[in-house]
């Protein structure tokens, strides 16, 4: 029979064009494409033998074989699949963005069927092989017929089909790569791009070398398995192969959700932290298959941010995509997989929280993400709190939760009382907690970076708002600390001299400082830096300065304890002649101790060298 040559039917020159130099963002795709066509052919023909068997014959194992063929320069993608006739390679392949998939779908839908599995939406797929080769030719023959034929292609115009005798069932795509695309014939090359790409596709993948056949997929998606049917070293195993770990999961989470969409989840949370946990692109573990073709590893929409630890991958049935597969369209049912799969990890976690005694690892390693979602997610912020636990004034070495907090909080203690820094031990010194700590208030020890911004966002909990110990004048008189003698031994009157410090303080440190106040969270300490009610803390502003994100100093207020001796004798000297040297020196000595205390770096250490100096040589004198 004479050779047929036909135009496409479309604007070849341009849409081809598209296809190959735009349309995907890297040539290797074009081998998951083709195997997830070739995967789609055997999905269609086992439908279709469900009412009639004998178009499979004796071929009843569906497969798709990869064969290199180094010496001619080609690799061929086969399958036994439905394959296809005349029509359908004029039809299909002819007709640039028709598929054949798609339309099989609405034949299915019109006669009510919707039990099939098909990956295939768009017909563009298999035009991404002519990224890698110069000459594409499928040798095909239909299920339901004898006749076999090729299609032969460069991609440049024209196609031609011809009638080819003895053709096995299914389709054979035989590309001449391009000479600098040669790599696509190294046997190592496919094996990791069909693990990459296509390891959990149902049919099974097989790669063909002198003869010899080596399967080189799984070919069963384990998260589509029941959960009874899966051993704990399987779901091991599989975590570390999707997650690139070594460590065993701290918690597998294994569900599918049904209803308005279906998807289905296989999460995994480490039992040790990733390097790149607190990167600034915060990029995701978790990857996206669609019918088990793996479609993209970085779909910032699939979770937020505040999970990023979280590994494995999530499988949809009904998930559209856009043309090139590769970016998700903004889509509602996406949303609903989202929020479907926060709302599962967050009740999955409150029960291990409640049950396992190793909920410690788990915050250790990840709290400090999950707290971004107090700041991130209003929606999620009181199921996120329960969650959350804290080292306290009166935990330091264990973690408790807010419940707990506010079950023992002190009588007359309306707020949750918090202080932020860089390490637990650092902040049990700081003088910042003397009150709380003389009346037995408890404190919660912040120490990651997020503690500067949630607590403002969250407002409250259980109705006791949180406060900033480190800011100013927090109202303690509300709850007493009885002594022996029937006072509350932080309630003392300010003498008539203390008043007058405080007027020659400020007159003698004028800009530098806020104001100066009297202290009454300081029992051992003289003087302390608070930030004003509505100012940042000292250690935030420490933290941006670090990341050179300004490059300027907050006025502080400066807080003193008027029952201090050294305080008492400043208030001597300052009756005496608050116009000294020896005063001025002492007052900017005061200033000096209280940024070293809050761990700040002095703005002149020469100038406070000097007054030491002095300070220490009139001491020698007495």
């Amino acid at each position: 029979m004479a050779t047929e040559t036909f135009p496409f039917q479309s604007d070849v020159s341009k849409l081809l064009d598209i296809v190959v130099h735009a349309l995907y963002s890297n040539k290797q795709i074009f081998l998951r494409e083709l195997i997830s066509n070739a995967a789609d052919a055997c999905d269609r023909l086992r439908y279709l033998a469900l009412t009639k068997p004998g178009l499979l014959g004796e071929d009843a194992v569906f497969r798709i074989v990869l064969t290199p063929d180094k010496a001619a320069g080609s690799l061929t993608i086969s399958d036994n699949g439905i394959g296809m006739n005349r029509n359908d390679l004029v039809e299909n392949l002819g007709t640039i963005a028709r598929s054949g998939t798609v339309a099989f779908i609405e034949h299915l839908k019109s006669e009510k069927k919707e039990d099939f599995n098909i990956i295939g939406q768009f017909g563009v797929g298999f035009y991404s092989a002519f990224m890698v080769a110069n000459t594409v030719e499928v040798v095909t023959r239909r299920a339901d017929t004898n006749i076999g034929w090729r299609w032969v292609s460069d991609g440049k115009g024209t196609f031609t089909v011809e009638e080819v005798p003895k053709v096995n069932r299914g389709t054979h795509i035989i590309l001449h790569l391009h000479r600098d695309e040669q790599e696509y014939l190294e046997s190592h090359r496919l094996r990791h791009l069909v693990k990459t790409y296509s390891d959990h596709i149902a049919i099974p993948v097989f790669l063909r070398e002198e003869d010899k056949e080596e399967a080189v997929n799984e070919a069963s998606a384990l998260w589509n398995r029941p959960r009874s049917e899966i051993s704990t070293d399987q779901y091991r195993e599989f975590y570390r192969n999707v997650g690139h770990s070594l460590d065993e999961p701290w918690l597998t989470l294994h569900y599918k959700g049904e209803g308005a969409i279906e998807y289905t989840g296989l999460l995994f949370v480490p039992s040790v932290r990733p390097f790149d946990l607190f990167h600034q692109d915060r990029k995701h573990h978790v990857k996206l298959y669609v019918r088990k073709v793996f479609i993209t590893d970085d779909c910032s929409d699939l979770l937020p941010a505040w999970l990023r630890f979280l590994k494995g991958v999530v499988d949809s049935q009904d998930l559209p995509l856009n043309i090139s597969r590769e970016v998700l369209q903004h889509n509602p049912l996406l949303a609903k997989i989202r929020s479907g799969l926060v709302r599962r990890f967050l009740a999955d976690l409150k029960n291990r929280s409640n049950t396992q005694k190793d909920y410690s690892v788990f915050w250790n390693n990840f709290g400090a993400v999950l707290k971004e979602g107090l700041y991130e997610d209003f929606e999620r912020k009181s199921e996120i709190l329960e969650l959350c636990r804290f080292h306290t004034t009166a935990s330091p070495e264990e973690l408790v939760s807010l419940e707990t907090y506010v079950g023992r909080m002190k009588d007359g203690q309306e707020a949750i009382y918090y202080i932020t820094g860089d390490a637990a031990e650092v902040l049990m010194r700081s003088p910042h907690l003397e009150g709380f700590r003389a009346k037995g208030i408890e404190v919660l020890l912040l120490t990651d970076s997020i503690d500067e911004f949630w607590p403002a966002t969250i407002g409250d909990f259980s109705g006791k708002n949180f406060v900033s110990v480190a800011h100013a004048s927090p109202d303690l008189s509300k709850i007493k600390n009885v002594t022996e003698e029937g006072k509350d031994s932080t309630d003392e009157p300010k003498d008539q001299s203390s008043e007058s410090l405080l007027r020659a303080l400020k007159k003698v440190l004028g800009q530098i400082i806020k104001d100066v106040r009297f202290s009454d969270r300081l029992t051992e300490s003289p003087v302390c830096l608070v930030a004003d009610q509505n100012d940042m803390s000292l250690h935030l502003e420490r933290l941006l300065r670090q990341h050179r994100q300004i490059d300027h100093t907050v006025p502080r207020v400066l807080e003193i304890n008027p029952r201090h001796s050294l305080i008492r004798q400043l208030a001597d000297m300052a009756q005496r002649d608050e116009e000294s040297s020896a005063f001025k020196d002492a007052a900017f000595l005061l200033l000096d101790q209280a940024r070293i205390i809050n761990g700040e770096p002095l703005p002149d250490p020469t100038a406070f060298t000097r007054r030491m100096t002095v300070l220490m040589e009139r001491g020698f004198n007495l």
